[in-house]
């Protein structure tokens, strides 16, 4: 082939070529050029079309062919099957411990009472140290609200965020009694040290609430109380006052879903890292499975809950979350233990 070209190119570049047509008319040298030019380019277009053809290229990849529907490769890609969608995601099946939430009878929060009553018999020390943990806290509430009343029900909320995890060493001595072991006062003092990314990761979403609830609690002093910021002493007749009957309203709304977060998410959740060294996500939607399926029952001990509270924090010097707050820390396990059952894992 390469000597075809060369040979085509030594005939188009004589003399005789370039300077005669037909042998005998001349040619001026423009028109000899253009001839040059012209020859020239029609050797190479057949060059190209004798080595495609070589090289078995022929048919739709053919210099001068155009794809139609009737060519070999159109009809090959007519056949093709469509592509088909990717399967949906179905995703992995959960390494949680399989566990079922248990039907609450109306009668169980009271049962729950009697059970953290023995815990407190049988382990008197350690639940008094943590009554008068309760108690500590109960006297600095006193004193934001003798000196700073618009900020006590911050400190609630702050109260109820800790609450439950200075409860984890009451949690913690309810166990080991149902499990038959001897108290541990020091066990119960470190018992979070195993858990402490999943509990942190629950304190920081609790904390973020208890922010909210101050926030929104400030809030709605700002906007709805209309008779000047009352003291210490007068704040029963101002909130009272037929004037402010529109702040409490809205007090009492806003602290309730507030609450209600936050005794949701952690009812049984903090009894349930320390029992099953859980996530914290799965212990927080656990807790408010629990809230959802008995809400009633549920509802009903935070009732007795606040009730207690409150009575304990009536008497002198609010003694009486000496054993107030104990019985309610061991309840709070007997209520974890009674509304959530785990299976034996297949």
């Amino acid at each position: 082939m390469n000597c075809f070209l060369m040979k085509s190119m030594s005939a188009m570049c004589a003399p005789e070529v370039l300077l005669q047509r037909d042998d005998t008319q001349r040619l001026w040298p423009g028109q000899a050029l253009w001839g040059q030019h012209a020859t020239l380019s029609l050797l190479l277009a057949t060059h190209a079309n004798a080595a495609t053809n070589t090289c078995g290229l022929t048919g739709a990849f053919a210099p001068g062919h155009h794809l139609t529907n009737h060519s070999p490769y159109a009809a090959r890609m007519s056949t093709r099957p469509p592509e088909e969608p990717p399967a949906p995601y179905v995703p992995p099946p959960s390494e949680a411990p399989p566990k079922e939430i248990v039907p609450l009878a109306w009668s169980a929060p009271a049962r729950w009472l009697r059970l953290g009553w023995r815990d407190l018999a049988a382990q008197p020390g350690i639940s008094l140290f943590y009554g008068a943990a309760f108690w500590a806290m109960a006297l600095a509430l006193t004193a934001v609200f003798r000196t700073n009343p618009e900020y006590t029900m911050t400190l609630v909320s702050g109260c109820l965020l800790v609450g439950p995890f200075l409860a984890l060493g009451l949690y913690d001595a309810s166990r080991r009694r149902e499990q038959g072991l001897p108290p541990d006062f020091v066990a119960s003092l470190t018992c979070w040290r195993h858990h402490l990314r999943s509990l942190s990761l629950l304190v920081g979403v609790l904390i973020v609430l208890e922010l909210l609830w101050g926030r929104a609690s400030l809030v709605v002093i700002a906007v709805f109380f209309t008779t000047g910021m009352p003291s210490s002493v007068g704040i029963a007749q101002a909130v009272l006052n037929p004037q402010n009957l529109e702040f409490l309203m809205a007090y009492l709304m806003v602290g309730g879903v507030f609450a209600t977060l936050v005794f949701a998410t952690s009812v049984v959740s903090i009894p349930m890292i320390l029992d099953r060294d859980t996530d914290a996500i799965s212990a927080g939607i656990t807790s408010i499975e629990v809230v959802l399926n008995n809400t009633g029952v549920m509802l009903w001990w935070a009732a007795l809950i606040v009730v207690l509270t409150v009575v304990a924090l009536l008497l002198p010097w609010s003694l009486g979350l000496l054993l107030v707050g104990p019985l309610l820390g061991h309840g709070s396990w007997h209520a974890y233990r009674g509304a959530v059952r785990w299976l034996p894992v297949s």
